[in-house]
């Protein structure tokens, strides 16, 4: 099961551990509940910890004094250093259920954002890096991909996106779990490439695994927010995406941008990429509505350069009612 990176709080478990011998029964019961659950805590005010910890809001204020802290706004904020990543968009969703919006005014915020992203994506983007990434990808033997949590559908498409222009391209996240992930990369080397997707809120899963394909000596190319990221010091290539947003702990939209102009880059540098093509069509003609009509494609060209789908069909109607005549 995938979980997140932790930073503990360990400020406020040292100042626990030394106020404890004089810490009251009540105080003891909410400093038991914030060592149990300090991220929880991280993200509650000061009504819900009492809830929680089943004292009174007087008593977890006082709790908070009896650390030395100023109060429990004090208490909280230093609790939260070092897990801000993962607190950011809870306090995010605390903020705006805080001043409500309509749904047309969500729907064009969440818009909007999309937008700004993809274009902060774009201006920021190394091109160098992005070359160097397909390149890589291009002369890889077998291509590894893993991405989980929400990652785990754009590591799914950005699969699908490079399956019909590369040889081996395998998705490591499945129904068996990181550890059979872990045991395909055993077969990987420098000939292959690993590609890693990442974004807050980190996974361990993505920076174990991006860790063993380094170490299987695989070109790594990472898919994440920023240089901080615990997968980007790994990676040969780092390709940068920005997924700030209000509503949800990242904007997927710009990584599906990104993951889209990364396939096609591919798939123009795959030699015979029209031919290529072609051949893909005719394996999937049986499953694409209105497609029956097509003429055969013979595994290279089914017509004559120019000749659109369209044509073709008019072509082959055209000679049925000649012959009907």
């Amino acid at each position: 099961m995938s979980t997140p990176v932790d930073t503990p709080g360990t400020t406020v478990a040292q100042r626990i551990a030394q106020a404890l011998p004089r810490l009251t029964r009540s105080h003891r019961q909410v400093a038991d509940y914030v060592l149990e659950h300090p991220l929880q805590v991280a993200t509650l005010p000061i009504d819900e910890l009492a809830t929680a910890a089943g004292v009174s809001v007087a008593t977890a204020n006082r709790f908070a004094r009896a650390l030395d802290f100023d109060g429990y706004a004090t208490f909280r904020a230093e609790l939260v250093r070092g897990f801000e990543s993962l607190v950011a968009p809870v306090e995010r969703l605390r903020g705006n259920l805080e001043h409500p919006s309509t749904v047309a005014e969500v729907f064009a915020t969440a818009l909007d954002e999309s937008r700004r992203n993809i274009e902060a994506t774009r201006q920021t983007l190394d091109y160098a890096a992005c070359e160097a990434a397909v390149e890589r990808i291009g002369k890889a033997r077998s291509i590894y991909i893993a991405g989980f949590g929400a990652s785990g559908w754009l590591a799914g498409l950005l699969q699908h996106g490079l399956d019909s222009s590369c040889r081996d391209v395998r998705l490591l996240p499945g129904v068996s779990g990181v550890t059979h992930a872990a045991r395909a990369l055993t077969h990987a080397g420098p000939k292959d490439v690993f590609i890693g997707l990442t974004f807050p809120r980190y996974l361990t899963d993505t920076v174990m695994l991006t860790q063993i394909a380094r170490e299987q000596g695989c070109g790594v190319i990472a898919l994440t927010d920023r240089p901080t990221s615990p997968i980007a010091p790994l990676a040969d290539v780092a390709l940068y995406c920005q997924t700030e947003t209000n509503y949800r702990p990242n904007c997927e939209t710009s990584v599906l941008a990104l993951v889209e102009a990364l396939t096609s880059a591919v798939a123009l540098q795959v030699p015979d990429a029209v031919q290529s093509a072609r051949r893909t069509l005719q394996v999937l003609r049986p499953w694409l509505h209105g497609a029956n009509g097509l003429p055969r494609i013979d595994g290279i060209a089914a017509r004559t350069a120019g000749t659109s789908d369209a044509a073709a069909l008019n072509g082959t109607a055209k000679k049925k009612k000649k012959a009907s005549r």
